[in-house]
């Protein structure tokens, strides 16, 4: 039985398949929930151009971040789940880092995150905090894909 749920959000589509499931998992499990969100300010040296207003695009990732956790905190009001929030800033290093010592510091019983499942080149680039996540984590981890395959079946009829 989980009593301790983390559920890393950052407001994408992805994030809140997670966050669903997250809290049905939380509702059934009489469990706390943990909404956490990273302000990812080493984004910020992808693009040299914006240095100069670094103060700013800041600003308005943290506002982001505050409205993403109060979207996540709605989300889970409305199915019944009290959640508590965190935010934290990443300046270097891997968000996934982040996640893992906030389950550590926590005492969280298991996380519950959405992944893209990149695989190939995209998954080379832009690597893949969910799998260091698996990887590393002292307790279960849960994933929820963003996407899911949707297969087309076609009936095939014989004619007589």
């Amino acid at each position: 039985m989980y009593k301790r749920i983390l559920a890393p959000v950052d407001g994408s589509h992805t994030a809140t398949r997670g966050l669903k499931e997250a809290v049905q998992l939380a509702k059934d499990h009489k469990a706390k929930l943990r909404l956490m969100h990273v302000v990812d300010e080493s984004v910020l040296t992808l693009y040299p151009e914006a240095m100069g207003g670094t103060g700013e695009l800041i600003d308005s990732l943290i506002d982001a971040g505050r409205q993403t956790l109060k979207n996540a905190r709605t989300l889970a009001d409305r199915h019944g789940v009290k959640a508590e929030t965190v935010m934290h800033k990443n300046l270097a290093g891997r968000v996934a880092d982040l996640i893992l010592n906030e389950a550590q510091k926590w005492r969280a019983d298991v996380i519950v995150m959405g992944t893209h499942g990149r695989r190939g080149i995209s998954h080379a680039i832009l690597g893949s905090d969910a799998e260091t996540v698996v990887r590393s984590s002292p307790v279960p981890v849960l994933l929820v894909r963003g996407k899911t395959a949707v297969r087309a079946t076609r009936r095939v009829t014989k004619r007589k």
